[in-house]
């Protein structure tokens, strides 16, 4: 009787922790929480398979920033490298050759297997070493010489297999 009320208060104390510890206030003070992102509205990524983004690369813009987008709506012709530089930059991060350009992430991705094919071939040879038995003695050379010459004296299988592949008068096989 009193094992059943300690198990009955021990299931009623751990119900009341499990609430109180999925408390939202409780986990936000415990817990640095992210900043959530909306994924219904647009989003910036740049991708080489989809060169004009949903939205542009910079939303909030400086004072020069906005001058110079109210300068992009008159004659290009009048606007510096520079200046059509720093439009493009407000609408994209990177530039083409900029997302083409090869990363050096083949380094790690190759490193990361020869490190794995090591490892391998240590527990392999540990295995070999320490925990598999030493090779049997039917294995060796001279075991199987004997077991040759064994088998055709017996005459083992005369007609169609391994006796009739060799000449009893001369010594040698066929």
């Amino acid at each position: 009787m009193l094992h059943l009320t300690a198990v009955r208060m021990g299931s009623l104390l751990a119900r009341r922790a499990t609430v109180t510890l999925t408390n939202s206030s409780a986990r936000m003070v415990s817990h640095d929480v992210a900043e959530t992102v909306d994924m219904s509205r647009p989003m910036y990524w740049d991708r080489v398979d989809l060169p004009l983004p949903d939205r542009p690369f910079k939303d909030a813009m400086s004072a020069a920033e906005k001058s110079l987008k109210q300068k992009e709506k008159g004659p290009w012709g009048q606007l510096s490298t520079e200046e059509k530089i720093a439009l493009y930059r407000l609408a994209f991060c990177q530039t083409f050759p900029e997302m083409k350009k090869p990363s050096a992430e083949w380094k790690a991705v190759l490193g990361g297997i020869f490190i794995f094919l090591g490892f391998t071939g240590l527990v392999v040879w540990w295995q070999k070493v320490y925990v598999y038995p030493k090779t049997p003695r039917t294995f060796d050379e001279e075991w199987q010489a004997k077991q040759l010459k064994r088998m055709l004296d017996m005459r083992v299988n005369p007609v169609e297999g391994f006796a009739a592949k060799w000449d009893y008068e001369k010594g040698q096989w066929k």
